[in-house]
């Protein structure tokens, strides 16, 4: 990019981090349809302006412009994250799982996206692969209490009650008012001594 439009281009984006600042989603959002037509396919405009609109209630714009992004930015796997996330919010698990997967090969170390796609699976009741991606995303980040919570729940479904136990057991060291939450819920106990 010349330098002249370099410039240009910063400036603008200044001016929409600016105006988000100060809680002007409006503007902003005028500021980025500026940007995408003098820098069309612009992956950070793409982003932004997808974010203001999900925040905005208008999903179905926001869900074409992540379609477009994974589209002129395949390699990317933060954009298929968020794509997954919007399909998967929408009920669209089959598409959202193949969002999901395609984030997790560009970026292994993607915990959020494991994490995403343990929900679809287990949403798609495909328990066994639920928790190897959820493993993955508790080894990524094993204090996070999200991803453990969800693979002790799976376990229950899968009627292994000891592997849950375990799990709460694990949390009880860390997150003791989830593995409070994991009891109550699933009616196994786990003494504080375990």
């Amino acid at each position: 990019m010349p330098v002249m439009q370099r410039i240009r281009y910063l400036g603008l984006k200044w001016t929409a981090m600016a105006l988000l600042v100060f809680g002007r989603k409006a503007a902003a959002t005028a500021v980025f349809d500026q940007m995408l037509a003098e820098f069309p396919r612009d992956a950070y405009t793409m982003a932004s302006k997808a974010q203001l609109l999900v925040q905005a209630g208008e999903r179905a714009q926001a869900l074409q412009l992540f379609n477009a992004l994974v589209h002129d930015h395949p390699a990317h796997a933060a954009h298929w994250f968020n794509l997954g996330f919007m399909l998967e919010e929408d009920g669209d698990y089959a598409q959202a799982e193949a969002a999901f997967r395609r984030a997790t090969e560009l970026s292994p170390d993607l915990d959020r996206a494991w994490y995403g796609l343990g929900l679809v699976l287990i949403r798609l009741r495909r328990f066994d692969e639920a928790v190897a991606a959820l493993k993955q995303n508790t080894k990524l980040q094993p204090m996070s209490p999200y991803g453990w919570y969800q693979l002790a729940r799976v376990h229950v479904d899968r009627h292994e009650p000891d592997e849950a136990r375990k799990i709460i057991s694990h949390l009880k060291r860390f997150e003791p008012k989830v593995a409070a939450q994991l009891e109550r819920e699933t009616g196994i106990f786990v003494s504080s001594a375990s």
